[in-house]
Formats: C-alpha cells, structure tokens, sequence
C-alpha cells in the first residue's frame, strides 16, 4: 500500500508547489512587470492621499460634483465586497420605481434642465460598480456643475471632453468617462 501511496503523495507536493507557489508568482510577476498600474488596483492619489480606483465607483451626491451610475450593491454604494446586479428586469415594479426615483432626483438637482436624461444616469452596471458615464451622461450634467461652481459652460464642457476615453482599441466598448477622475480635475481646477 506504502507503493501506491508514495507516487500519489509525491504528486501532491509537486502539483501544490507547481500551482500553488511556482504558477501564481510567475503570473503576478509578469502583472507587475507589464501591467503594474492595472494589478495594484489602478489607484489614483491627489497631492500625496489616495483619491479611489480608476476602476471602481463612487458616491457622489454634491451638486457641485458629476454623479456616476447608481450602484446595485448594498447596503452601501459603491462597495466593491458586494458587487452584484440588481437582478431586477425591465418589467419589474420595484425596477421601475427606483429609476423613478433617481429621475426625480435629478430633475430636483436641476430643475431648469429639459432635455432627456441619459439611461445610464437612472440604471446601475451588472456589477453595479461602473467608475464611467456616457460623454451624454456628462454632458447633461454640465450646466448644473457649471452653475454650481460659477464656470463658463464651455470650460466644464471642455473638462469633459478631456477626460472623455475612447473606445478601447479603437473597436471595443463605447466612449465612457470617468467621474472620480473628472471631479478630481475640477476640484484642482479651484486651486
């Protein structure tokens, strides 16, 4: 029995010490060598503090700021141990009262805008953490900022159209922006 058990054990420990050690130190040290911004969380920091993740959403509820997508994670916005959908579906009442809800909401922070709000405004992401809105997202929310912050329109909307991302690879995705990233540009815009 010792016979059959020995090559078994022996396997064992070369396959844990091969996929356990070996394999996950080759992988996170080609991440780190090519892409080290992307696997340490693509961080960003403002005058020395971190600021959030390129990647991940936040909560933004100043009207002085640009708002994200709404997040689908709970009970707290934006919480990257709980991303998940909403899994609610487009005929769904309690769908339907929640993008209610966030129209009113808008509509109250900016009661003299008219035209239609953006969808991505009023729905979350499947993983209800999406860190970008549309260039239309942005742009609808431009006057408010404007005011908000006593800047000529065309300067947010400039700020906007800096921090608008193409598509990835010239093909993939749509245009996006990112908000964390637009609201830091316009805060060091007071400075």
């Amino acid at each position: 029995m010792l016979k059959e058990l020995k090559p078994a054990f022996v396997m064992l420990m070369a396959l844990t010490v091969l996929t356990g050690i070996l394999y996950p130190l080759l992988v996170t040290g080609i991440a780190q060598a090519l892409f080290a911004d992307a696997a340490n969380g693509s961080l960003i920091e403002q005058n020395g503090k971190l600021a959030g993740s390129a990647l991940i959403g936040q909560h933004f509820s100043d009207p002085k700021y640009f708002w994200g997508r709404p997040s689908a994670t709970g009970p707290m916005p934006y919480n990257a141990a709980a991303s998940s959908g909403s899994n609610l579906g487009p005929l769904n009442p309690a769908l339907e009262a929640a993008v209610q809800a966030r129209i009113a909401a808008l509509k109250a922070a900016d009661p003299s805008q008219i035209e239609l709000i953006p969808v991505d405004l009023v729905t979350a992401s499947a993983s209800g953490l999406d860190p970008h809105i549309s260039p239309a997202a942005a742009a609808w929310q431009a006057p408010r900022i404007a005011r908000q912050r006593g800047l000529p329109l065309d300067v947010v909307g400039g700020l906007v159209a800096q921090h608008t991302q193409g598509r990835q690879l010239g093909v993939l995705g749509e245009a996006r922006v990112n908000v964390l990233q637009l609201n830091l540009a316009l805060d060091a815009m007071r400075r």
